[in-house]
């Protein structure tokens, strides 16, 4: 099983974040995070790395929804999606499926929320 769902596009890096961001909100998540990859390497290793940024995604509901069922669930929260250049006006997005990393909490609940989660994200992609 993938533990992602993904799609590449033809965008500028910044245009693909702007995007992805719209995506995301017209399924009721909202970005709650956003880690630069690429400046974080460069300034904790000197390392040069692409153009590549974690989106921390929630959906407020949803959340509340896990959260009720399993009090620890915030260690997999929020959604992460990915925005990375993989090369001229090439971004690949790629989101976490939640069901394949719900798979490891044995609660059938949480499986239905991951379900509709999951459905969220592969529209969010598809809409790419």
């Amino acid at each position: 099983m993938e533990y992602y769902i993904n799609k590449t596009i033809t965008a500028e890096f910044d245009q693909a974040i702007e995007l992805v961001t719209e995506a995301l909100r017209t399924e009721g998540f909202g970005v709650l995070s956003e880690i630069d990859i690429q400046e974080k390497l460069k300034e904790k290793l000197d390392v040069d790395f692409r153009k590549y940024k974690i989106l921390g995604a929630c959906n407020p509901a949803n959340a509340l929804r896990a959260l009720q069922q399993e009090d620890k669930i915030g260690t997999m929260l929020p959604c992460n999606v990915i925005v990375q250049e993989t090369g001229e006006n090439q971004v690949e997005i790629a989101a976490v499926d939640p069901v394949a990393s719900m798979m490891a909490v044995e609660n059938k609940e949480l499986a239905s929320i991951a379900g509709d989660i999951k459905t969220k994200l592969e529209r969010v992609i598809a809409s790419l």
